[in-house]
C-alpha cells in the first residue's frame, strides 16, 4: 500500500515524509483515531515508504524488489503484531501469538487495510472469544528484532490494538520500547490509547488520526466504487469520516439497513396503536444480542434526530441516507420540539438497562409502548 491508497489524511501524510527527508523518525510512534478513519492504512503506507528504495514523488516507488515484497506482505523486515485468540486444539500452556494465525492476517489485509475487529475474529473464527495479546507475542517479537535487519535498512513493526495487551506482554514490550534495536521503528496502531499504560504512551509519539473529510470519501466512491454523484455525496455524509462505514452503506444486506427497517416498523407500529404487534416487534429485537441491541438503539437514536432536523429543511444539517430519507418526508413533522428529547430519553434508557443486563423483551417493550405516548405530544 501507498500513501495514494490512503483515502484522505494528506496533512498526515505530509507529516510523515517530512519526517523521513529530515531524517527524524522516532523509533515509536501511535497512530491514534476513530474506527474507519484509516490509521492501519496510514501505518503499512508509512512502512512501505520506509523500506522503498526507490521513493518518488512523495511516496513509496511501487516497482522496486522491497515494494515488490512489501506489497506482497512479505518483507522480511516488516513485522506485524495483532490480538489472536486462543487456536483450536491447544491448552493453557501454549503461549498465543500472531504467527497463530499469521495466514488469516495477510488475507484479510491483502483485501484492504481498512477493517473491523468483528472482521478479524470473523477471520480467526472466533465464535464468542476475545482477542488479546499476551506474553507469547512480546516473546515472538523479541526473537524476531534480535536479528539483524535482512535488507540493511529500517526494520518496521506494526502493533495493532496495542491496548489489548495483558499486562505481562506489555511490561515485555515496555523494555523493547526503551532499548529498540538499531534502525527499528515502531508504529501502534491504537482506537482505544487511554487503555495502554502510561509508561508505554510516554515513550511514543502521538499522532491523532482525524476522522476522513467528507469529500475524500466522496471521491473515493466515485473513483474506487463507481458510485454516482449524489450517492456518493449522501453515502460521504451520512459515513461520519469513516470509509468503513460509507462501505457498509453499500451493502444491500447490511446492519444499518435492517436497523432501518425495525426503527420504520416501530413507529408505524406505535403511531397505531398495536400493543400485540409491539409485543411481538419486542420479542424480535430481543433475539438481535445485546452488543447488536445496544448498536441498535444507538441508530434509533441518530434518525431520531436526523428526522427532527429534517423539518428545517436544510440539507446541511441532515446526514441520512437515500432509504432513511425517502421515510422522514412522511415520519419527521412526527418527531418535534415537544417529544424529540423524549423519545432520546426512551432509547438511552433502554441501552443503559440493557447493558446492565436486563430483560431485553421487557426494556424494549416498555420502551415500544412509552414512545406511543410520545408521538402524539405536539
Amino acid at each position: 500500500m501507498k500513501f495514494g491508497d490512503v483515502i484522505g489524511q494528506e496533512e498526515i501524510k505530509q507529516r510523515l515524509r517530512r519526517m523521513v527527508s529530515e531524517d527524524r523518525v522516532p523509533h515509536a510512534m501511535m497512530f491514534c483515531g476513530p474506527q474507519g478513519s484509516g490509521k492501519m492504512a496510514l501505518a503499512v503506507a508509512f512502512a512501505s515508504y520506509l523500506l522503498c528504495r526507490d521513493r518518488t514523488d512523495g511516496d513509496s516507488c511501487g516497482a522496486c524488489r522491497q515494494c515488490a515484497m512489501t506489497g506482497k506482505l512479505a518483507h522480511p523486515d516488516l513485522h506485524f503484531s495483532y490480538p489472536v485468540i486462543r487456536p483450536s486444539g491447544t491448552g493453557s500452556e501454549h503461549k498465543m501469538s500472531s504467527d497463530d494465525f499469521a495466514d488469516e492476517w495477510r488475507r484479510m489485509l491483502s483485501h484492504g487495510a481498512y477493517f473491523t475487529m468483528d472482521q478479524w475474529l470473523a477471520e480467526m473464527n472466533a465464535a464468542n472469544q476475545q482477542a488479546l495479546m499476551g506474553v507469547g507475542e512480546s516473546d515472538l517479537l523479541i526473537r524476531k528484532l534480535s536479528l539483524k535487519s535482512s535488507q540493511g535498512g529500517y526494520k518496521v513493526v506494526i502493533i495493532w490494538l496495542p491496548e489489548r495487551m495483558n499486562a505481562e506482554c506489555a511490561n515485555k514490550m515496555l523494555k523493547l520500547l526503551e532499548e529498540p534495536p538499531a534502525e527499528t521503528v515502531f508504529v501502534m496502531v491504537c482506537e482505544e490509547p487511554e487503555k495502554l499504560i502510561e509508561t508505554i504512551r510516554s515513550r511514543a509519539q502521538r499522532i491523532d488520526v482525524r476522522r476522513i473529510d467528507d469529500a475524500s470519501i466522496e471521491r473515493a466512491l466515485i473513483e474506487r466504487r463507481g458510485i454516482d454523484a449524489d450517492a456518493a455525496h449522501r453515502l460521504a455524509r451520512a459515513a461520519g469520516g469513516s470509509w468503513l462505514a460509507a462501505l457498509e452503506e453499500l451493502d444491500a444486506d447490511n446492519e444499518k439497513r435492517q436497523f432501518l427497517d425495525l426503527f420504520v416498523s416501530l413507529m408505524r407500529l406505535a403511531y397505531m396503536r398495536k400493543i400485540k404487534e409491539l409485543r411481538k416487534w419486542s420479542e424480535t429485537a430481543a433475539a438481535l444480542g445485546r452488543e447488536k441491541q445496544r448498536r441498535m438503539l444507538a441508530y434509533f437514536m441518530r434518525l431520531v434526530r436526523e428526522n427532527f432536523m429534517y423539518n428545517f429543511h436544510n440539507p446541511q444539517l441532515c446526514y441520512m441516507t437515500r432509504d432513511e430519507e425517502n421515510f422522514a418526508r412522511n415520519f419527521a413533522p412526527y418527531i418535534n420540539e415537544a417529544n424529540v428529547i423524549e423519545m432520546s430519553e426512551l432509547m438511552n434508557r433502554a441501552m443503559r438497562d440493557i447493558g446492565q443486563n436486563a430483560n431485553a423483551k421487557i426494556v424494549l417493550f416498555d420502551m415500544a409502548t412509552h414512545i406511543i405516548v410520545a408521538l402524539i405530544r405536539k
